[in-house]
């Protein structure tokens, strides 16, 4: 099997295991700090849930509705991100975001975890949004923002 084939494969199978059946997936009852995010181009919808002691992130979940993409991303970022120190978790949704705003990356092995089987949704650009929103909604509840995060794209126009 060629690389590419075998990277078609691993991606369907992660997508397919966390979307049918996200981990950490529900409303955090502990909850201290919370976040929700909305991609209007997709419908995706997602609210982060945090549960911070000690500078450490105990606890995370997450509940929403959305496409396959955005709610496997959504299952993989707890589980990457649960039980890290806040800069660890907050480093983590960087290194993710970056990665893809840089749509021409060939390496995935740069992404945490199964993030790396995501990596080729780079090369659709209104499926970034669906992989990312997770993450950005992450990121709003690690500093406490109260507004809903939202993947769309804004201009100014004079």
């Amino acid at each position: 099997m060629a690389v590419q084939e075998q990277l078609q494969a691993l991606y369907r199978s992660t997508v397919l295991e966390h979307s049918r059946a996200p981990h950490h997936f529900g409303q955090l009852a502990t909850s201290n700090r919370q976040a929700t995010g909305h991609n209007p181009l997709c419908g995706d919808k997602c609210t982060v849930y945090l549960e911070v002691a000690n500078d450490e992130l105990t606890e995370i979940t997450f509940e929403g509705a959305g496409c396959a993409i955005c709610m496997a991303s959504a299952s993989i970022m707890t589980d990457t991100v649960r039980g890290c120190s806040l800069a660890s978790a907050s480093a983590a949704a960087d290194q993710v975001l970056e990665s893809f705003a840089d749509r021409q990356a060939a390496d995935h092995s740069e992404l945490p975890g199964d993030m790396a089987a995501l990596g080729a949704v780079r090369q659709y650009p209104s499926r970034i949004r669906c992989a990312t929103l997770a993450w950005q909604t992450l990121q709003a509840a690690l500093t406490g923002k109260a507004q809903t995060v939202t993947t769309e794209v804004t201009t100014n126009q004079s």
